[in-house]
């Protein structure tokens, strides 16, 4: 018997308004339930007519009527968008055309390798199996030279979340890279005792509130340091150019999703000379967040036009590629890394705003990011570009961290440099199960719980992001022992999430 439609599937896919959400409800279940359409076409149907309601507005289907309204509501200011994985969807339904669709199309055809590359797993044990599929499809690409999967993976779209993948040196997969470009991890270490936390908790919680914005309408008016937006990058491209406002309003603001910003206490284990702090207890301000609408408008346009430009078997779609040696490979590496800059003024734009009015400077800034792709050179020599969708930057000596959930401590680490992990650590703890899941699956109440007994304020957040749908983050980290060090733990303790469902107004 088929399941009804929920509004919670439907919120995992745009910011729908409340007022909507009956009517929503209604066309869903009706395309679903009476026309017969399985709930993943009707999601497609769904996200197509919210990219572009004004074609579905004047045309005759069984949205047309649903798409008029969105399109007077977003003419007349209201901001309905989709998710990050509402444009993953969108991305994905280009990419499953069948092969009588495909033909015609002017890209060039490719199959896949029957010698797959031999690849790394770490901590095989807490790994899907559609996530070691789906690897094993990206190691059999033409293009691929080397592979590895870290402990934290689970199935995504082409490449799984928690891939690393090495490919010829100027071949780029915008897919491999990911929907939120460069999403990074930020911490400020304070020289403030942690006991801070339990004297002015009003205090810290009212500073991170004032000074953090997220969710699809999460724009601010005041800014710290906006030279981001004076980089020349910005006009080096019509796709750019045009999102060059947008990003402007967005700048110092973070995402849906499992994007947070928190204050917790950061416990320094090892006397370590690249750390330069002493042992002992700090507060601190953790933050997730990547380039926002920017980025996930580079990811979607390139990753449309990688996949007409290169056609793929249908299980390998997303891995389509972009040639360096071409004005849309190059297009491409171009709007990336002003991604991987903007997502990084981001992060400072916040802490900058949090510090200040916290009256204090840190005593330490520590800062990577993953879904990006990195020209680097392997132990072997060959030169290679290589792409890390949720895994972090694990090179000799260099710092990164590593988060667990609301409810787990996350970790600052050393890498060691492993060849086999090329260079990669896990970014997380990594899903247990999927969002939608997460909603059928998981109470408020069994969350709320669970926050109270570790001591954690949460503002915002949804049970998509409840601690249960994270895998242990002591298991994970134990699974990559050859690949880092541990330098600190760090404690959340006021964590700030999206709201559940609420779009956020503009900063004074």
């Amino acid at each position: 018997m088929e399941t009804e439609i929920t509004i919670e599937e439907l919120r995992f896919l745009a910011n729908i308004p409340r007022e909507l959400e009956t009517t929503f409800l209604r066309v869903a279940n009706g395309l679903h339930l009476k026309a017969k359409h399985p709930k993943e076409r009707v999601f497609i149907m769904l996200v197509r007519m919210l990219q572009n309601p004004k074609k579905y507005a004047y045309s005759k289907s069984k949205l047309t009527n649903l798409a008029k309204t969105v399109f007077d509501l977003k003419k007349n200011g209201t901001d309905i968008t989709l998710t990050e994985d509402g444009q993953e969807l969108l991305v994905n339904e280009e990419a499953v055309l069948t092969p009588q669709q495909s033909e015609g199309k002017s890209g060039n055809q490719f199959g896949l390798r029957e010698d797959k590359l031999h690849y790394a797993v770490f901590g095989r044990e807490h790994i899907e199996e559609g996530a070691l599929q789906q690897m094993e499809t990206a190691v059999s690409l033409p293009i691929s030279v080397s592979g590895a999967l870290m402990p934290d993976a689970h199935q995504g779209y082409g490449l799984p979340i928690g891939g690393v993948l090495a490919t010829e040196a100027d071949k780029v997969i915008p897919y491999a890279v990911g929907v939120d470009i460069a999403c990074r991890m930020c911490m400020s270490i304070f020289d403030i005792r942690p006991d801070y936390l339990k004297r002015e908790p009003h205090l810290l919680k009212k500073i991170l509130t004032e000074n953090t914005k997220f969710g699809m309408g999460g724009e601010t008016g005041r800014k710290f340091d906006d030279s981001v937006m004076d980089k020349p990058e910005w006009n080096a491209t019509k796709v750019i150019r045009d999102l060059k406002d947008k990003a402007y309003r967005q700048l110092g603001s973070s995402g849906t999703g499992n994007h947070f910003v928190e204050w917790g206490i950061t416990e320094i284990l090892a006397d370590d000379p690249l750390l330069g702090l002493p042992k002992g207890t700090y507060l601190s301000l953790l933050s997730h967040s990547g380039s926002r609408g920017f980025g996930g408008n580079i990811a979607n346009y390139y990753s449309k036009l990688a996949m007409q430009k290169t056609i793929l078997p249908k299980q390998a779609a997303h891995l389509a590629w972009l040639d360096l040696n071409t004005d849309e490979g190059q297009a491409y590496w171009i709007g990336m890394n002003l991604a991987g800059d903007y997502a990084s003024a981001n992060h400072h734009e916040i802490h900058n705003k949090i510090a200040k009015q916290l009256g204090e400077t840190p005593l330490k800034m520590i800062e990577n990011h993953h879904n990006f792709a990195w020209k680097e050179t392997l132990a072997d020599g060959r030169e290679v570009i290589v792409h890390r969708k949720g895994a972090t930057p694990a090179g000799t000596d260099e710092l990164g961290i590593i988060p667990g959930s609301m409810s787990q401590p996350g970790y600052v680490i050393r890498g060691k440099g492993n060849a086999e992990s090329i260079n990669s650590a896990s970014h997380g703890a990594g899903r247990l199960m999927s969002r939608s899941k997460a909603f059928t699956s998981t109470t408020r109440s069994q969350m709320n719980q669970i926050l109270e007994d570790a001591g954690i304020q949460l503002i915002g957040g949804d049970l998509d992001e409840s601690p249960m749908v994270y895998k242990n983050i002591e298991d994970v980290i134990s699974a990559q022992t050859d690949l880092v060090s541990v330098l600190a733990r760090f404690s959340p303790k006021i964590v700030r999430m999206a709201d559940a469902n609420r779009k956020e107004g503009r900063e004074d």
